[in-house]
């Protein structure tokens, strides 16, 4: 029989059972309901045994009965290693004094950074968070509120939009995010607005400048489209000119595509932690699994609103492998000419509109689909071009 559950906290015996009928004992003691495990007979005719301590105190109307004698080899559990404690118990006090003195240094603020600052002085930023009572070597749990402390470092600070104050153990992060200065308006020369590429205009509309072409007119990449000739004077043009423009693109695709996924085996490891010190408790030995991902979970002890910079860290690894997911000639099409439109949008801008396309080739070699393909696409075709003057004028 296994080592019933929690028997290390109750406290168990290894008895040695010799003479008399030790058959018949085994059987006094399921009767009795006492719980027994780790049986060995020995060739002697004796029998080692385990039992809970409480237990051991029953045996003697049995022993009595079955003519057997019992002699303790070994006690374990956790009221033995309490007595063990006891004998020692300058020692537990000097632990307990050491767990005392950590804690307590674990309450205390030791660091104080600060992130984001550009104009404004660090020494600003720690001057105005000590008025508030954040500082190194305050106790933890007399900080003001988080959201409390980041309200009052905003409105006390000059030329911030934000700040923010999180804790991570001892340390103390406040991340400033300062105010954006308008910038001073450079004078701008005249100038004209060009084409980008080879269109067919769609939409035109100038707000200074005298335009040049029309709706549906066909431009060429370089052409003026909004002069920065007006009136007989010069402008600074500004408009928007929308064209429709033809992309190729060259496409290839693998019909085997790679993907990571948990196989669902993993491994647990638990951690007791102090501020930025862990001690590991579970989980000992290698990690089995070639190939894995770690997940860490912090529970943290609290203390009414506050969390201890003590608690459990549990960690599991995950083990992972590599799956080959094979795809039609048509989903790996689809997937080549979805990409290509992610590429075009990202290329030219968010307001740009795939019309169509059209595949000008196809070929499927070496377990890959490569394509040729036409884009129709919508598309801001307008940018600036200076008004440069001749050196004789």
């Amino acid at each position: 029989m296994k080592s019933p559950v929690f028997s290390q906290l109750r406290g168990a015996v290894g008895v040695l059972v010799r003479g008399g009928s030790i058959e018949r004992l085994i059987n006094e003691l399921a009767g009795q309901g006492i719980e027994i495990w780790d049986l060995q007979p020995l060739p002697d005719g004796s029998m080692k045994m385990t039992m809970h301590v409480a237990d051991f105190f029953r045996l003697r109307p049995l022993l009595r009965r079955t003519g057997c004698r019992v002699r303790v080899q070994h006690r374990s559990g956790l009221p033995f290693a309490l007595l063990r404690l006891w004998g020692r118990k300058w020692f537990v006090f000097g632990f307990a004094l050491f767990i005392a003195v950590i804690f307590s240094l674990s309450q205390l603020v030791w660091d104080i950074e600060v992130n984001g600052n550009v104009e404004i002085p660090e020494e600003d930023v720690l001057k105005i968070a000590r008025e508030e009572g954040l500082y190194p070597f305050q106790w933890i749990f007399a900080l003001p509120r988080q959201d409390k402390l980041s309200a009052e470092l905003n409105r006390k600070l000059p030329g911030t939009s934000w700040v923010g104050v999180s804790r991570t153990g001892t340390r103390v992060s406040i991340q400033i995010v300062e105010a954006t200065q308008p910038k001073e308006k450079k004078l701008m020369s005249p100038r004209h607005l060009i084409s980008t590429a080879d269109a067919v205009i769609t939409y035109i509309y100038a707000e200074k400048g005298q335009p040049e072409v029309k709706k549906n007119d066909r431009v060429k990449k370089g052409q003026i489209l909004i002069s920065g000739f007006q009136g007989g004077g010069q402008v600074v043009s500004k408009g928007e000119v929308k064209g429709n423009v033809w992309h190729e693109y060259r496409i290839e695709v693998p019909l085997v595509r790679k993907q990571r996924v948990y196989t669902g085996e993993k491994k647990e490891q638990g951690y007791l932690y102090f501020g930025n010190t862990a001690i590991q408790l579970s989980g000992y030995g290698k990690t089995p699994f070639e190939h894995y991902q770690v997940m860490t979970e912090f529970n943290p002890l609290t203390w009414r609103s506050f969390k201890l910079p003590i608690g459990w860290m549990s960690e599991k690894v995950l083990e992972t492998t590599e799956l080959e997911i094979k795809l039609s000639k048509d989903k790996a099409i689809r997937d080549g000419i979805e990409r290509a439109k992610r590429d075009i949008v990202a290329k030219n801008g968010a307001d740009s509109v795939v019309l169509s396309q059209k595949i000008l080739h196809e070929k499927t070699d070496n377990g890959k689909v490569y394509m040729k393909v036409l884009f129709e696409v919508e598309q801001n075709i307008a940018e600036e071009l200076p008004i440069v003057h001749d050196q004789g004028e």
